[in-house]
């Protein structure tokens, strides 16, 4: 009897260190995981971009909508080296920007990681027709970049052209095949339509209006109005189309935090040029005293390497006369760009150049240069 107590006793013994044993190597094992799970985690937002360029989960953090009020606090005056331009918000569009915005903050957040692929090219190609590269804009409220979108009127694609407009710029819309689905295509045609639209008005609010319900829409509301501001004609205009202006200005100050060219008057833009020509000047000879020379080779384009520094294309083009001409026949270029932004460009030269190289092809192979 008193054996088998003893054997009793070593089981219930062995027992416990097992019990225990299992229990460690499962708590290691756990603990394993969560630290490798952490890590991927931490890669993971390391290299999540969105379309500016910063990353997305960090930008999520200080940009969402309870901050639309600091946003838009600053909209009704922006400013540049302590002037003020005339970029600012309409007094009436920061009611509707407001309320617009804070409907779609989560929705844009997403569309700034799942939708920068779209917003690269339509970058690249935007650029290419000399368009301000904030019209990609116009895609999201058209169609929240989708290239499947149909709307009521049947026009297609993520630029939602109709039928007879995409026939006009080239653009298949059959039985077997429809190009408006296909974002290049697509997009060039868009981009040519802007054009003209442009080369008629002037004013980036009316093209956004004329793209949505037509040139003879625009055309009578000016009339009536007896103005080409779009502030003043747009109660002539339909609902729907009004509002489309409005929801461009909200998208675009979502993303970019601030207004542009592309979201006041052809009148008041001109204004802003006008009023701040002499301080481009000095902001240039300033620059000029404070630039850095580096040689450059290869298929480099000057809107690419503005862009990418955060420098006026006017600006960059007089500390750079002639770049893009001296560089398509081969030969290396002094290029010049302020000190402070010498480490950025040697940064992202290799990123710069392979922008440069496809905004060369896709000019390329737009009908207008392929002949099609």
């Amino acid at each position: 009897m008193k054996l088998m107590k003893q054997l009793s006793i070593k089981f219930l013994i062995t027992a416990l260190n097992f019990k225990i044993a299992v229990t460690i190597f499962f708590a290691a094992g756990l603990l394993s995981f969560s630290s490798a799970y952490s890590n991927h985690l931490n890669d993971f937002q390391l290299q999540v971009k969105d379309s500016s360029g910063v990353d997305s989960i960090q930008k999520t953090n200080s940009v969402v909508l309870a901050d639309s009020s600091k946003i838009f606090s600053s909209l009704l005056s922006s400013s540049i080296n302590g002037t003020a331009l005339n970029f600012s918000m309409n007094a009436e569009e920061k009611f509707f920007a407001d309320d617009y915005i804070k409907k779609h903050t989560d929705y844009f957040n997403n569309m700034k990681v799942w939708g920068k692929p779209y917003f690269d090219l339509y970058d690249r190609i935007l650029t290419s027709y000399g368009i301000p590269v904030q019209l990609k804009y116009l895609s999201v409220i058209e169609s929240s970049l989708k290239c499947t979108a149909v709307s009521w009127a049947g026009a297609v694609g993520p630029w939602q052209i109709m039928s007879g407009a995409a026939q006009e710029h080239g653009l298949r819309t059959n039985y077997y095949a429809d190009d408006r689905v296909d974002y290049i295509k697509s997009t060039n045609a868009a981009c040519q339509i802007l054009k003209e639209l442009y080369s008629t008005y002037g004013d980036w609010l009316l093209v956004v209006a004329a793209y949505n319900a037509g040139s003879g829409a625009v055309n009578r509301a000016i009339q009536k109005a007896h103005s080409k501001d779009f502030w003043n004609i747009q109660y002539y205009l339909p609902l729907e189309t009004r509002n489309h202006v409005k929801k461009f200005i909200a998208t675009h100050y979502f993303f970019e935090g601030d207004g542009s060219i592309a979201t006041v008057t052809g009148i008041d833009a001109k204004n802003s040029a006008l009023s701040n020509s002499l301080i481009q000047n000095d902001s240039y000879l300033q620059l000029a005293a404070n630039s850095a020379t580096i040689n450059v080779y290869g298929k480099y384009n000057s809107v690419v390497i503005a862009n990418t520094l955060m420098m006026d294309i006017s600006v960059f083009n007089q500390l750079n006369p002639d770049m893009d001409n001296v560089l398509a026949k081969g030969e290396v270029y002094p290029l010049r760009i302020p000190s402070d932004k010498l480490q950025i460009f040697q940064s992202k030269k290799i990123e710069i150049l392979k922008q440069s190289v496809e905004l060369l092809l896709s000019a390329a192979n737009t009908p207008s240069a392929t002949g099609k």
